[in-house]
């Protein structure tokens, strides 16, 4: 039978409350478990020693036995120095999408129309400046 650790999900609308269980691949996630393994309490501060609490005799026991653990449930496993998980890499996360680099490059277009406008309009009175004086002479 294929196992995971993961959470099942308690408590009530917007009180969230997390067991974490070692249960078969296909019951529900709130549903059917083999065995509660640990609690997550996500309203509580992240320093709180109560946020998580571990079994970890239990949980390196169903380690052993092939269980995997959700990614969530990996985060916390590698806190508590059961599991080392390995940094995910996503380079296109901070990439912008279409319209966001649309109204970016229009901005940039503007600024520089501004700026060529700005020069012409300083550009233009020195020009006139001698013709002026050439002219009073």
């Amino acid at each position: 039978m294929a196992t995971k650790i993961r959470l099942a999900r308690g408590g009530s609308k917007k009180r969230p409350y997390y067991r974490i269980v070692i249960a078969d691949i296909r019951s529900p996630r709130d549903g059917r478990f083999i065995e509660k393994v640990g609690s997550y309490d996500p309203m509580l501060p992240k320093d709180s020693e109560d946020r998580v609490k571990l079994d970890v005799e239990r949980i390196q026991y169903w380690l052993g036995n092939g269980a995997k653990p959700t990614d969530r449930v990996h985060r916390f496993l590698d806190a508590a120095g059961l599991l080392k998980r390995e940094p995910r890499n996503n380079p296109k996360k901070a990439e912008l999408g279409a319209k966001a680099k649309e109204r970016l490059e229009a901005k940039r277009q503007a600024e520089e129309e501004a700026a060529a406008a700005a020069a012409e309009a300083a550009a233009a009175p020195a020009e006139e400046a001698p013709a002026e004086e050439a002219a009073a002479e």
